[in-house]
């Protein structure tokens, strides 16, 4: 088995050298308040641009507006924008016009019912990332472990790449892969030790887990 990981809500240089170590394709700043993992996009770029051209840089944003957008992409200038509220496709049109990075569409999910927005999102979108969803009035809209039942995905096909996230950690990693049928794996808090304390170790196993190599 070989998956594609993004390790998400990198903060310091020493996690993201472990994720690039190991072979992550996709390393993730989030720039949002709420969440323990934050950055700055002055912080995020000085610490991601030892990433580009090893891995594509995903900045996670949750309903951001147009001077966010603006910052982000001057310092930053991330692959990919993963959009994690309650975006729309005409706002992700606006956002990859705004930035010119490709886009990652979150869909929270619970329910065989909560995967009909896909269809309408992938036309406009580089990757969906189906996410547990969040319990309710929380602030955070993932990376707080959640996980669903990942054989809601098992033999459903998308025209879109798309990613598996919620609840991953290195123990259940390759069974959830397995399950769901997930091309790209999406971890974050399963390899933390707190919120927002990333693991060396944790993410060095998450990546050899699915991909174990010759």
């Amino acid at each position: 088995m070989s998956i594609g990981v993004k390790i998400c809500g990198l903060t310091t240089a020493e996690t993201l050298d472990a994720a690039l170590s190991g072979g992550a394709a996709f390393v993730g700043a989030v720039a949002f308040a709420h969440s323990p993992r934050n950055m700055a996009p002055a912080d995020a770029a000085a610490l991601f641009e030892r990433a580009r051209g090893r891995a594509k840089i995903v900045a996670v944003v949750v309903d951001p507006d147009d001077a966010l957008l603006a910052d982000i992409a001057a310092m930053l200038n991330p692959d990919l924008i993963q959009l994690h509220g309650h975006e729309t496709p005409e706002r992700a049109e606006q956002v990859r016009a705004l930035t010119g990075a490709g886009i990652i569409k979150a869909l929270p999910i619970r329910t065989l019912e909560d995967f009909a927005p896909a269809a309408a999102w992938e036309p406009f979108v580089d990757h969906l990332m189906f996410d547990a969803k969040p319990v309710e009035g929380s602030v955070l809209p993932g990376g707080v472990g959640a996980r669903f039942d990942w054989s809601l995905l098992a033999d459903r096909a998308f025209r879109a790449s798309w990613f598996l996230a919620g609840g991953l950690n290195p123990g259940n990693a390759v069974e959830a892969a397995t399950i769901s049928g997930a091309p790209l794996l999406d971890v974050s808090s399963g390899v933390e030790t707190a919120p927002g304390v990333k693991d060396t170790a944790l993410i060095a196993a998450f990546l050899k887990a699915v991909q174990p190599g010759p």
